[in-house]
């Protein structure tokens, strides 16, 4: 069951994968561990409960598009400038390769295409004094952007992946659109200068740039006068951020932009569980009150496993939260022993594992070139034990200092890229995988 994924991808496009693994030197490190929910003692932790990237190569078909692009048919309406934007299209549909972007959707290739449309946006309002597109042109633009995407060898059905619809390029609902109006309501000022370089560390918890953002978006809300009984505020006000960040999009350069709106959305994707929990009943019949027999137990926790693992890859806080969320699902099927540490859970098993990882919680994109193929850096502190969710610990959150975290995962705290100071020292998984056209 939990090779069902990557048996799929065999079947699809792989011809051969190579798992190299190289141990270079000893590790000078000094493993951690961090007290349990229970009181017990967890495993031993990685150096310094640090990050250590984990660097999947994945070398692509000798016909893909990222070395034979293909000529996108455009519709020559779209007001978008696809050539000023060539760095930021480029970096999109590698983020979702074909192949990958279904698993990678909800972490990296989603943020990124709906970052990229808001930066299209925003960077021809300069032209178009407008921060919105009509109903006909939304849809030109949006076929225009998935035509290049897939020409340089992105996933076709991004639409569909990533939940898109033309009408996400409009306006909405905000009653603000045209770049005059929008900067007499505004304090533009303190809004650029909250938001033109976030602290990706922080602002999840200081919420700087949100708040700013927030108010900007209620500023020009509240042109459609009292909003205070309006059952739709919510969708108004979420509509009214997007004309917001399509404004900071026209003042920042394409990679700054980039960066602002990948941490903002990050804050949001870091704070829930993505997957999708099947039946517990199974788990719950083998798991539930006095375990008689524990193999079976286990048995049932792995093939239930197997399951999530299918889904998409996670985040390290993530799959804090996607813990806590099956903890209390399985409480609530009367399993009452911590099966996590019976069965020995850990935190990687919420997300992809043939051929990955837990990724970091901090934005990341997938890298190409010619000789390493396709590149993701992955969190090597995915051994965590999971925590078994109890009355006396909440939902993981960064932010709140007075809840014990067993061993969250570093990279919450800011760490992430590759660490070079002690290279040498690190086990690296290089998992080399030659594509062919069938």
């Amino acid at each position: 069951m939990r090779g069902r994924f990557f048996t799929n991808l065999i079947k699809l496009q792989f011809f051969s994968s190579v798992l190299v693994l190289t141990y270079v030197n000893e590790l000078h490190c000094t493993p951690l561990s961090y007290p349990a929910p229970d009181g017990g003692d967890l495993l031993p932790m990685s150096p310094k409960g640090a990050p250590q990237p984990l660097i999947p190569f994945m070398a692509p078909s000798p016909l893909t598009p990222f070395t034979n692009s293909t000529v996108p048919k455009l519709s020559g309406e779209c007001p978008f400038n696809f050539t000023a934007a060539e760095s930021i299209m480029g970096i999109t549909a590698t983020d979702c390769f074909t192949a990958f972007a279904p698993f990678l959707a909800n972490v990296v290739c989603c943020p990124q295409m709906q970052a990229t449309l808001v930066i299209l946006i925003g960077q021809a309002s300069k032209h178009t004094k407008s921060l919105a597109l009509n109903e006909t042109h939304s849809k030109q633009c949006l076929s225009d952007v998935n035509q290049v995407l897939a020409s340089q060898g992105a996933n076709d059905d991004l639409q569909q992946i990533c939940k898109v619809r033309a009408s996400n390029l409009t306006e909405g609902s905000c009653p603000v659109k045209n770049v005059s109006e929008f900067e007499t309501a505004v304090d533009t000022s303190t809004l650029l200068t909250s938001c033109q370089k976030i602290d990706l560390v922080s602002e999840c918890c200081s919420q700087t740039c949100q708040n700013a953002v927030s108010e900007a978006a209620r500023n020009i809300s509240s042109k459609l006068g009292d909003l205070t009984d309006v059952p739709q505020l919510s969708d108004i006000v979420e509509d009214c951020q997007s004309i917001v960040l399509r404004w900071l999009a026209s003042k920042l350069n394409s990679s700054r932009a980039k960066e602002v709106i990948r941490g903002l959305s990050n804050c949001h994707i870091n704070k829930v569980c993505p997957l999708t929990f099947p039946d517990t009943r199974h788990v719950a019949k083998n798991c539930a009150n006095v375990i008689s027999n524990q193999t079976e137990c286990c048995s049932a926790i792995e093939n239930y496993a197997s399951h999530l693992q299918n889904q998409s890859f996670v985040t390290n806080l993530q799959a804090l939260n996607c813990a806590a969320a099956l903890g209390m699902k399985l409480q609530k099927a009367n399993v009452t022993t911590n099966v996590y540490k019976l069965c020995h859970v850990s935190l990687k098993q919420f997300s992809v594992q043939e051929s990955g990882c837990l990724l970091q919680s901090l934005p990341s994109d997938v890298t190409f070139d010619k000789t390493s193929g396709i590149t993701f850096l992955c969190d090597l502190n995915d051994n965590i034990p999971a925590p078994w969710p109890s009355a006396l610990q909440l939902p993981a959150s960064s932010c709140n200092k007075t809840v014990n975290i067993p061993a969250l995962p570093a990279a919450a705290s800011g760490e992430i890229g590759l660490h070079i100071k002690h290279h040498r020292n690190y086990l690296l998984v290089l998992l080399s995988s030659i594509l062919v056209l069938y």
